[in-house]
């Protein structure tokens, strides 16, 4: 069963054609074919959830001026430049001074090769995409402004190509979405977790989001006001009892099977959060909060494990442990539609030679191998609480790793590692596990990942998507180190 999403994908992306105003006189016809081109790439763009913006033909400085307010009012993600022919680096320098979004240059030339016997001028310059482009990144590193990509291939066919725009829509989609996330952020570090310590101006100065401070009697105020009958927490209920498998404890004498009480504190706890979420306008939240010992806001905010699980399946990143960094790993991931499940790394299977990757909950619902399980848990290891755990395996095969860790001068750094999902047994103790196996050797990797400075949790998500993370890091400034396996 897959959760759909709480709502669709986004983006502003722009597309600027650029051209030689010289050309069009000495050669009838040909200014109407690279229009033509033009509006094959706005196809392509466009098949990939995003809005785009048309700005036309560039073929001179001046109109390069003109465009500029446009462009920058247009609020974009990413902007393609469509190097359909020859153009003087004059129609795009004052483009790439003042552009703030990751400028791509695009040449995807109609055929795979002139048909030299018959060539002519004109077919030259239907397929001179590719002279320019040195020029254009060029003049973009003299100025300071390097462009973030160049896309080389052909207008139809070219399976690269349109897997690099494909791409490049999808960073958008981070793009669009982070920068003017509202992430709330809920109670206090877990006492002694100094990895979690995260300054929320430097969250707004590196990605542009807002770190809204929330207050647990938010939530509970919404939480009081459901009952048992309340037709929400009925409805929850039923949700939660058709995704989740409720099966006998195993041999954890902390699990039990689901109990009637835990599922309605769970369903009771799903449905404040999603009121309370509702009315702060987030998108997405990172908590830990204890209360006092059998108050009922400490049966609140320690109950949110089965809640925020459907809600990070959703597309809302839900994180625990205050952990506001991971919580932006985790959207980076989702708006990439590669998952995102809050984890860390646990006991290594030197037999296997894999590391159990996992964690007591959010979890990304949709990148699970099979229907995932809810346990009754007597007590929440290491933190104050009982009730309802997740429990599952993600998907075999391809798994890419995002920390993001804090340097000495404070400046953001993603630490990104890919590796494999493999089949094994996991602990039936209500939490999530998977066997990742990483080269060179378990050992060997782990030391390197340490030795980056990660925070200790991560987001996990399927498929290799090392390059792609990269790509949102170098856009947003931030460095980025991929764990190699050499």
């Amino acid at each position: 069963m897959k959760i759909e999403r709480r709502k669709p994908l986004a983006a502003n992306v722009g597309i600027l054609s650029v051209g030689l105003d010289t050309y069009w006189g000495q050669f009838p016809g040909l200014l109407d074919e690279m229009n033509k081109k033009t509006a094959v790439l706005v196809e392509k763009v466009r098949s990939h959830s995003v809005a785009v913006r048309d700005f036309g033909m560039v073929d001179n400085s001046q109109k390069a001026y003109e465009v500029l307010p446009s462009l920058k009012a247009a609020d974009l993600d990413v902007l393609f430049i469509d190097m359909v022919t020859y153009a003087t680096s004059a129609t795009f320098g004052p483009v790439i001074r003042e552009m703030e979004c990751p400028v791509v240059l695009v040449a995807l030339q109609p055929l795979s090769a002139m048909d030299y016997a018959h060539g002519t001028t004109f077919m030259q310059l239907c397929n001179d995409d590719l002279c320019s482009v040195p020029e254009f990144t060029g003049v973009a590193i003299r100025m300071g402004r390097p462009v973030s990509e160049v896309i080389i291939g052909m207008l139809d066919g070219d399976e690269k190509a349109d897997s690099a725009i494909a791409e490049w829509c999808r960073i958008a989609h981070v793009r669009h979405d982070l920068r003017k996330a509202r992430l709330g952020h809920m109670g206090h570090v877990l006492e002694a977790m100094l990895d979690m310590q995260t300054d929320p101006t430097a969250v707004t100065a590196s990605f542009g989001c807002h770190v809204v401070q929330c207050e647990p009697d938010e939530i509970m105020s919404e939480f009081v006001s459901l009952e048992a009958d309340d037709p929400a927490v009925q409805a929850m209920s039923k949700r939660i009892l058709e995704f989740f498998d409720t099966p006998d404890p195993v041999s954890d004498p902390v699990t039990t099977r689901l109990t009637d009480a835990d599922l309605l504190t769970a369903s009771r706890a799903a449905v404040a959060l999603e009121r309370f979420i509702a009315k702060k306008k987030l998108d997405g939240f990172a908590y830990y909060y204890e209360a006092a010992a059998g108050s009922e806001m400490r049966k609140l905010v320690t109950n949110f494990i089965v809640g925020n699980s459907l809600l990070t399946g959703a597309g809302f990143p839900m994180c625990g442990e205050f952990d506001i960094k991971t919580c932006i790993a985790m959207l980076i991931m989702d708006r990439l539609e590669i998952g995102g499940s809050f984890a860390e790394f646990h006991p290594i299977d030197f037999d296997r030679d894999t590391v159990l990757v996992g964690h007591d909950g959010p979890h990304h619902l949709n990148i699970a191998d099979r229907k995932p399980v809810l346990r009754s848990l007597k007590k929440y290891h290491g933190k104050p609480g009982s009730g309802a755990g997740v429990e599952f395996n993600i998907k075999t095969g391809p798994i890419t790793m995002l920390s993001i860790g804090v340097k000495a001068d404070g400046k953001f750094k993603f630490i990104v590692a890919e590796g494999e999902s493999v089949a094994g047994p996991i602990p039936p103790t209500g939490n999530t596990n998977t066997h990742g196996r990483f080269l060179p050797d378990v050992r060997t990797f782990l030391n390197r990942w340490c030795m980056e400075g990660p925070t200790h949790h991560f987001a996990l998500g399927v498929g290799h998507h090392a390059a792609t993370i990269a790509k949102v890091a170098r856009s947003f400034g931030v460095e980025c180190v991929i764990v190699s396996d050499k």
